[in-house]
């Protein structure tokens, strides 16, 4: 508990054991026999004000600082009313007192909000895990001592030291040293992962057994870190429609039944020559059982749990909105490469054409891929093996969906796929093989082919049983590679449809089309989810409902572009998050419908005089308590 959460329950304590000793005064009739009839209902007035003022000084202050400054209508107006109307009730001296309950009111409201502040608290605190990712120094050598610095004062390019059990402060490239990196913070996963010269390794990680000697490669505000951490606080404004309706509703329905309150209080005795305090009672219930404290409370907590539960799996959302949309999905949709697949490719087959040998064929995609980043190109130069030399090398130019062109010893050279050579009017032969097919031409004759596969991940098959599980109705994959190889992937993972042989626009276009269609078979109550690595997939990201970058760490353009980023290169975590996401839209309409259910009942006994002001503190802060519980279970989720 924090110091003040500890002040608030020893106050509450306090006013509790006042208040049982005044109780039992009163009922056992001491006071009236000390003082007589009426001394001893204004002592207990007297008394009752102890504990109240105790429990609920810092209530009756809030309300007239609302007041104040125009915001009277929140619960601290409504408790300090309905309370001090309780308490006025004393000048009716021929009526039962009503102290008690004043005192109760406030002193169970109290406990209603400290149940709150502490559920809030414990969503905060998965929270605050990922925001103890921020690493407080880097290490640098300087005159041969190693100093610490704030990482904000190093740039792209310098050197750092990380020691065994510090923290990664910036994004970087280890020059020096091994060690196992521990990604729990950002991945939510428990193994260790080694790091070599050579790796990238990202900030927020734990170094655990070695000297590492790091270049930074951004920024300490680009890093990883950084992104995520403003990520995770900017998560609080982006409301869902179910939690924005809350706040509207409680802004139009306070004043409402504050001014139902004061006509039946009011409006009885003065018209119809009723007892005014039976009818200020009434009244006076009305208003105490009307707080909405249970909704505004227990509906935003709901979503802070969902998501500071989300947090713990490594699954990052950023709002409570793209929560919302995740518990209506209905459709998912899967980029392929490096999302269903390791996005790892190998050469598996190397076919040259009459009169070209392999190693020939080999040699020359590989220099014209020598300055690709695409992970196929990087395939192919492993398999050529030697050292490539880049003067021989120049006009390199990337087509989009296509391949390469590029000058090779003075050849005008294409790597690619059938459009590319298509579009050169290059006469190809396609071989009888599950993989991506490369063609090489140079001047226009055609070299041969080098067909490259990719492995599916472990986990994709149990993924897509997973998302069917959890209730998702329809999964499609996208890709840019040939039909054979969607086929083949998808039947392997048993995806209901799949489009091959599309450009990133084409992407985006195929998405439109299932927008469409999601819309119309669902009334416009499903949502469609699309998944991708994050890197290329923006557009796509964004077009969509909810767009999940997966396996994203240290990817600008996911943690940019994507709703919710899986920090894990895991597609498990699809379907964990959309059952984190169902689980806390449950739990938001289980509190709207129990708080509305009971206190609609209890409103409509108030006004007939039949609910005392014990139920009226049940039907508002018991209401708001149980609320509070259910929602505190969003955040409990299974690693």
């Amino acid at each position: 508990m924090s110091p003040k959460q500890k002040r608030l329950l020893a106050r509450i304590l306090i006013a509790l054991a006042l208040f049982i000793v005044i109780e039992a005064l009163s009922l056992t009739g001491t006071l009236h026999s000390w003082f007589g009839d009426p001394g001893a209902v204004y002592v207990e007035f007297a008394l009752f004000l102890i504990p109240y003022l105790i429990a609920g000084y810092d209530v009756i202050a809030g309300a007239f600082r609302g007041l104040a400054h125009g915001h009277a209508m929140d619960e601290d107006f409504l408790m300090t009313v309905a309370t001090f109307g309780a308490f006025a009730l004393v000048f009716f001296p021929h009526t039962d007192p009503h102290m008690a309950e004043g005192a109760a009111v406030m002193l169970f409201f109290q406990v209603g909000e400290l149940f709150q502040s502490y559920a809030v608290d414990k969503s905060r605190k998965s929270i605050a895990d990922m925001m103890d990712i921020a690493p407080e120094f880097a290490n640098i050598m300087e005159e041969g001592k190693l100093k610490q610095v704030d990482p904000f004062e190093l740039a792209p390019d310098d050197e750092f030291i990380v020691m065994p059990g510090e923290r990664i402060p910036l994004d970087g490239t280890i020059i020096d040293g091994e060690s196992q990196i521990d990604t729990a913070a950002l991945t939510g996963e428990s193994v260790p992962r080694t790091a070599r010269p050579g790796d990238e390794i990202i900030s927020g990680c734990v170094n655990m057994t070695g000297r590492l000697i790091v270049r930074a490669t951004k920024p300490f505000e680009d890093s990883t870190v950084s992104r995520i951490l403003e990520l995770v606080e900017n998560a609080a404004e982006k409301k869902a429609r179910t939690e924005n309706f809350i706040t509207r509703f409680a802004r139009i329905y306070t004043p409402a039944v504050v001014g139902v309150a004061a006509v039946l209080a009011i409006v009885p005795p003065l018209l119809f020559g009723q007892d005014w305090s039976d009818w200020i009672l009434r009244g006076l219930t009305f208003l105490v059982v009307s707080c909405p404290c249970a909704l505004v409370i227990s509906v935003p907590l709901s979503f802070f749990g969902g998501i500071g539960g989300a947090s713990k799996l490594g699954i990052l959302v950023k709002g409570s909105n793209y929560l919302e949309a995740l518990g209506s999905t209905d459709v998912v949709v899967f980029d392929k490469t490096g999302t269903l697949t390791d996005g790892t490719f190998s050469v598996t087959e190397v076919n040259p054409a009459a009169g070209v040998s392999a190693d020939e064929l080999l040699a020359t995609a590989a220099f014209a891929e020598a300055y690709s980043t695409h992970p196929i190109a990087q395939s192919v130069r492993t398999a050529f093996g030697a050292n490539i030399d880049g003067t021989r090398v120049a006009d390199v130019h990337e087509v989009s969906g296509q391949g390469v062109e590029a000058v090779v010893d003075g050849k005008a050279v294409l790597v690619g796929n059938n459009k590319l050579m298509n579009a050169h009017h290059v006469a190809f032969e396609t071989p009888e093989a599950v993989g991506t097919v490369l063609h090489v031409a140079a001047d226009g004759t055609y070299l041969g082919s080098i067909v490259i596969a990719d492995t599916v991940k472990a986990d994709a098959a149990r993924a897509i049983a997973d998302l069917r599980a959890a209730g998702v109705k329809k999964t499609v994959m996208l890709t840019g590679d040939r039909a054979d190889v969607a086929r083949s992937v998808a039947a392997k993972l048993g995806i209901d449809e799949v489009h091959a042989e599309l450009l990133p626009q084409d992407k985006v276009a195929e998405v439109e089309k299932l927008l469409h269609e999601t819309e119309e078979a669902t009334h416009g109550k499903g949502k469609l989810a699309f998944v991708g690595d994050g890197i290329n997939d923006a557009p796509v990201l964004t077009r969509a409902d909810i767009g999940i970058a997966m396996g994203a760490m240290g990817s600008d353009a996911a943690i940019e572009a994507a709703d919710i980023v899986l920090m894990n290169d895991n597609p498990a975590d699809i379907a964990r998050a959309i059952t984190v996401a169902r689980k806390t839209m449950g739990i938001v309409w289980q509190n709207i419908v129990f708080a509305l259910g009971v206190k609609f009942a209890v409103l409509v006994l108030a006004a007939f005089g039949i609910a005392n002001m014990w139920m009226a503190v049940f039907a508002d802060v018991g209401v708001a308590v149980i609320a509070i519980l259910n929602a505190m279970r969003a955040m409990n989720v299974k690693k």
